[in-house]
């Protein structure tokens, strides 16, 4: 295969920095994945910087928030009761876990307040985006165990067990 097209095995090495925020940024060393293009679903800019490219195509491209780890939802920092929390976690600045009937609890402490922890319910890395700078190294036909593989495996991953 000479182009990345549906259902074929895409090997792509890149660079990934995060924007913590406005002015901090944390790269992370070069990486190399493979996938099956189509069925194991990528980041939309990333499906879209691939679409049709040949080996040794180079891509940079930022990846928005909300294709990554989501936006952050102000509406989901609340102030919460004290009462019922473990004391000796609550701690400002750090993430407060606890299982509650049969699910777990978990927030980040914001401010620690006489009767009250004001808190935020988003995931650690809501509302951070990130940019990509790689290259497509590989690009094979997949076999038909390669794509029966790759659809079990993203199926997995929707109900919540990869």
């Amino acid at each position: 295969m000479d182009r990345v097209e549906q259902n074929c095995a895409v090997t792509v090495k890149f660079t990934m920095r995060t924007q913590i925020s406005p002015d901090k940024f944390a790269e992370r060393p070069q990486e190399e994945i493979r996938f099956i293009f189509g069925v194991e679903e990528q980041v939309p800019a990333l499906e879209k910087a691939l679409g049709g490219a040949p080996v040794g195509h180079r891509f940079s491209i930022h990846i928005p928030a909300s294709e990554i780890y989501g936006e952050h939802d102000p509406a989901l920092i609340r102030e919460i009761p004290k009462k019922g929390l473990i004391k000796q976690r609550i701690r400002e600045g750090k993430f407060y876990r606890q299982m509650k009937m049969g699910s777990l609890v978990s927030f980040k402490i914001l401010e620690v307040r006489p009767d009250t922890v004001l808190v935020d319910f988003n995931r650690p890395m809501a509302g951070i985006s990130a940019s990509l700078d790689g290259e497509v190294v590989a690009i094979t036909k997949a076999t038909e165990a390669e794509i029966k593989a790759a659809r079990e495996a993203q199926e997995k991953k929707r109900i919540g067990c990869g």
